[in-house]
């Protein structure tokens, strides 16, 4: 069993409240791991419309360029989602394009849906054929044992190097009766989505056309998932699909819902962090002054990003010099006389040098605390951004240095 990380969630997985109109299944399937659930299904009603955001890089795994072509076909039929854990069928050639399509093909048959309507994704290590035959002969298993109230056992089945499941929900109460919203994640390592090994489900019974549901998604994404770093490593497999069933009412204010849905994944995407391998700080980098929002995210993730700002808070040293590295080095807009530091309430530095109301003392006391904030003001503008990240340790060196072993 592995060590929960530290920054986990009290309380364990949260209470998910049902999504009327889909179903939830898992099974062990024995595609890489042995003795644990590692294959989920999701069963989605007839009506139920899917947005989707993928990851950008131009090594996509075969189950991404697939979701990729089907998101946004008008369909009122059903749909299914099929997540695989351990095996990513990427940088897999021909075989993973036919792995994925006799998944998909099984998924369809199974559940009597178009094959048009099965949105699969894999996570796990690259390069290694998918043992698809172990996946089909689960479906049955998978379809006979859906159920509306097993979201929890479909978070556990998609982790790799998590350390504990992903939830999280929210409740929007609307003049036609309250909108449910509940969505799972998987994520520890390769964490700097660009749409880490990163999957996302969301689910919600509200009444919502797929064009606004995906330009929703796609905006809420920018300011959510993209805003966060583990390492820098963008994945292969990164998927992010959102589903509403129309089982619900519809949104009297769009702004409403999308407030309600940002919550959601904010709340995901910081768990993701929260669970980064061997993280034992989780740490938000504000930018503010900037010139311009791209400055500005310049310069956080420059921060976010650095192994020696990344190192120096697992020790929890308050070496502010690598913070000033970060920003001259990030290509941003600087200038070094007007920029200011802040750990948490303490300003460290400010106009080009050591604060004079700075104490070390104070600083090495605040580095001891699991959440941290490092602010940065560049004096220049009125812009801002903010990144989510957490340390680096020794830990994070030994998981992959035995990720395939």
């Amino acid at each position: 069993m592995k060590k929960v990380s530290p920054l986990a969630p009290k309380g364990g997985f949260p209470d998910l409240p049902v999504i009327k109109g889909a179903e939830f299944s898992n099974v062990q399937a024995g595609v890489r791991y042995k003795g644990r659930a590692d294959v989920m299904m999701v069963r989605l009603c007839p009506g139920t419309r899917v947005a989707g955001v993928f990851t950008r890089s131009s090594t996509r795994a075969a189950p991404v360029l697939d979701c990729q072509e089907k998101i946004g076909k008008p369909s009122d039929a059903g749909a299914a989602i099929l997540v695989n854990s351990g095996n990513a069928n990427a940088f897999t050639g021909k075989s993973g394009l036919d792995a994925v399509a006799r998944v998909t093909g099984g998924v369809a048959e199974t559940l009597d849906l178009p094959v048009d309507r099965v949105f699969t994704a894999s996570t796990g290590v690259i390069g290694e054929p998918l043992p698809h035959d172990r996946i089909t002969a689960k479906l049955a298993e998978l379809r006979d044992a859906l159920d509306a109230g097993a979201i929890a056992g479909a978070a556990q089945a998609i982790m790799t190097t998590d350390t504990y499941p992903k939830g999280a929900a929210t409740t929007l109460d609307t003049p036609a009766g309250p909108i449910s919203i509940a969505g799972i994640a998987k994520g520890s390592g390769m964490i700097a989505p660009d749409m880490a090994t990163m999957l996302v489900y969301i689910f919600t019974d509200a009444d919502i056309d797929q064009p606004v549901l995906q330009n929703m998604l796609a905006d809420l994404t920018n300011r959510t998932f993209n805003r966060i770093t583990v390492d820098s490593d963008t994945s292969t497999s990164d998927t992010l699909l959102l589903a509403a069933t129309a089982t619900g009412p519809r949104p009297g204010s769009l702004a409403a819902f999308q407030a309600a849905l940002e919550t959601v994944m904010l709340d995901l995407a910081h768990q993701v962090v929260r669970d980064g391998e061997g993280a034992t700080k989780f740490v938000e980098v504000r930018v503010t002054g900037a010139v311009s929002e791209a400055d500005a995210e310049k310069v956080a993730r420059s921060i976010a990003n650095s192994p020696l700002v990344k190192t120096a808070i697992a020790g929890e040293d308050p070496n502010w010099g690598r913070v000033v590295m970060a920003v001259g080095k990030s290509g941003a807009e600087a200038d070094r006389d007007r920029l200011s530091i802040s750990f948490g309430p303490i300003l460290v530095a400010e106009n080009g040098w050591v604060s004079p109301e700075y104490s070390e003392e104070k600083a090495a006391a605040y580095m001891k605390g699991q959440d941290l904030l490092i602010h940065t003001d560049l004096g220049l503008g009125n812009q801002q951004a903010t990144v989510w990240t957490c340390d680096l340790t020794h830990d994070y060196i030994a998981i992959n240095a035995d990720y395939r072993s």
